[in-house]
């Protein structure tokens, strides 16, 4: 694999994890309320416009990591708006 195929690996990896505490935190309190709501849906509209990208230059780091980013910050997304039609 091309050094550059696996910088992008490695960044994108490093960006997607970052996700994973937030997601966890919102998980098990059960509250998204430090999250901003037009910070969530600006970012993960922008993931998902950096996958169809990846997609469409057949770029596999951007792809695969933006798949997985993208499923994170909408899960985070839907349990912010979940949980505030709880309150």
């Amino acid at each position: 694999m091309e050094t550059a195929n696996w910088i992008g690996f490695v960044a994108g990896t490093l960006t997607t994890i970052a996700f994973l505490p937030q997601l966890q935190r919102t998980w098990r309190t059960k509250s998204a309320d430090d999250m901003s709501l037009a910070m969530l849906v600006t970012f993960t509209t922008g993931v998902f416009l950096w996958l169809v990208y990846g997609l469409y230059l057949m770029a596999w780091p951007i792809v695969v990591t933006n798949v997985i980013t993208f499923l994170l910050t909408l899960t985070i997304l839907v349990l912010k708006l979940k949980y505030q039609k709880l309150r």
